[in-house]
């Protein structure tokens, strides 16, 4: 959840960031050139006023014509253009140049500075030039006519460059770039921590139901930090686990209670069947059934007493070498599958995980059993061992008549028996109490198809060492 919740968080933060950094990246940059043009416009303002009191035109030679005044402002010009690099030209109505620096400056017959000369000729400074952007390398051109006596006898052009400008633009993008990435950091940040802390109650909780889901009902919840509302929860679900528990603890208690109770009076209910039949001829077929129904029902009793005591009990794991004890149960089932002509066969290579060896023998008894019971005369049972890093498994493969879809998705119920398999004996429910006994340890059992046919099942334990 948290690998879903951070990038939406982010990415609403980004665009927040960016919604305000961009227009403050823009308006940094028309201040920077706000700051060059007004710079501008006071030089050719100065200029200006030095060139309203040059004397006129002259008609003849520009060199015969130069008196003091112009001499003085073509020094200004000079001296502007050598210490800024900026290009400045006073030029008259008809374009004849009053004073330029430098001397090759002359007024182009279009483009941006003849658009400022032609707006300056109306007797008012040129509009502010375009924005100029870091990457741009186009140049200021501020223009402001030479008044005297109310008319416009000049106008004063002044071409600067833009580089200095444009590389303080990019040293203040600079500096908002790093504020909007601290930012974003320290966003990430708190972002993280509150996730963290709204998010932590629900992975404990989603671990407390898992643990519970997998039989280990005393986990609880611990109703410490995150939002009022899901301490509230834990609070709830803590409840309920215990109203669950306690009614489970009830069920158990009940069958348990049952079981045992039960076991007296049909004992001797058998006992004086057993003494009726010393009064009925030998070989009475009736009384071999109700014999044959009473044992049936004492070994039901006897496996729901031992259902009552798997569901309650405690797992005794340790590291076990699950090889060495399923090549153990195979070698004990091999004279019953041999008087059944069945070829019971194991693949038991060593190999350690974290099991209950009473608990494992009793599930690889249980699962053998049936694949013997299911396996007809002159096939084969398949045994076979194997582990990854996670878990280790005992695949246990008949070749008996299987189950369809359905079956299979019911096979370890609780006296649950396939309607084709009802005059086998069992009593449906030894693989619920090794499914039962195994969940305890953090342990498996999964049915599926064994191709062509027949039925495989397999009983997984964990290979980590389980928590404390």
């Amino acid at each position: 959840m948290r690998t879903r919740l951070l990038p939406l968080l982010i990415v609403l933060m980004a665009a927040v960031l960016l919604a305000l950094g961009i227009p403050l990246a823009g308006s940094v940059a028309a201040a920077e050139q706000q700051r060059v043009v007004v710079d501008r416009i006071d030089d050719t303002a100065r200029f200006a006023a030095l060139a309203q009191f040059v004397t006129d035109q002259p008609t003849g030679p520009k060199e015969s014509a130069v008196d003091e005044r112009r001499q003085t402002l073509i020094k200004e010009l000079a001296a502007y253009y050598d210490v800024y690099g900026i290009r400045t030209g006073v030029f008259y109505r008809n374009l004849a140049v009053m004073a330029n620096a430098p001397e090759t400056l002359y007024l182009p017959a279009q483009g941006e500075g003849r658009e400022a000369f032609n707006e300056a000729l109306l007797g008012r400074r040129s509009h502010d030039p375009e924005q100029v952007w870091p990457w741009q390398r186009h140049r200021l051109v501020v223009a402001s006519p030479v008044i005297r006596d109310g008319d416009v006898i000049a106008v004063v052009v002044t071409d600067s460059p833009t580089g200095q400008m444009r590389s303080k633009i990019l040293h203040g993008w600079l500096i908002i770039g790093a504020g909007e990435i601290a930012a974003m950091l320290l966003a990430l940040g708190a972002a993280l921590r509150l996730t963290g802390w709204v998010l932590r109650p629900v992975r404990v909780l989603d671990a407390t139901t898992h643990d519970i889901a997998t039989g280990r009902l005393k986990s609880r919840v611990a109703a410490a930090g995150g939002p009022p509302e899901l301490r509230r929860l834990a609070r709830s679900f803590n409840e309920m686990a215990d109203n669950v528990e306690d009614v489970l603890e009830q069920q158990r208690a009940f069958v348990a209670d049952a079981s045992h109770q039960l076991r007296n009076p049909l004992s001797a209910l058998l006992l004086r069947i057993e003494l009726l039949a010393l009064e009925l001829p030998e070989g009475n077929e009736e009384i071999a059934s109700v014999r044959t129904e009473g044992k049936r029902l004492a070994e039901v009793l006897d496996d729901l007493l031992d259902l009552a005591l798997a569901e309650h009990a405690e797992a005794d794991l340790r590291l076990t070498d699950i090889g060495e004890l399923t090549a153990e149960r195979v070698a004990s089932w091999s004279p019953l599958a041999d008087s059944m002509g069945v070829r019971l066969t194991g693949t038991c290579p060593a190999t350690t995980a974290w099991a209950d060896p009473i608990t494992l023998s009793s599930a690889l008894d249980a699962v053998i059993d049936n694949a013997l019971k299911f396996t007809p005369e002159g096939e084969t049972v398949e045994v076979e061992v194997s582990s990854n890093g996670e878990v280790s498994k005992v695949v246990v493969a008949d070749r008996g008549p299987g189950l369809s879809d359905e079956e299979l998705a019911r096979i370890g119920d609780r006296f649950w028996r396939s309607a084709g398999h009802q005059n086998i004996k069992g009593s449906g429910l030894g693989l619920s109490i090794s499914r039962v006994l195994l969940s305890v340890g953090g342990g498996s059992l999964s049915y599926t198809h064994h191709e062509p046919r027949g039925l495989k099942v397999t009983v997984t334990v964990p290979r980590s060492e389980p928590a404390s």
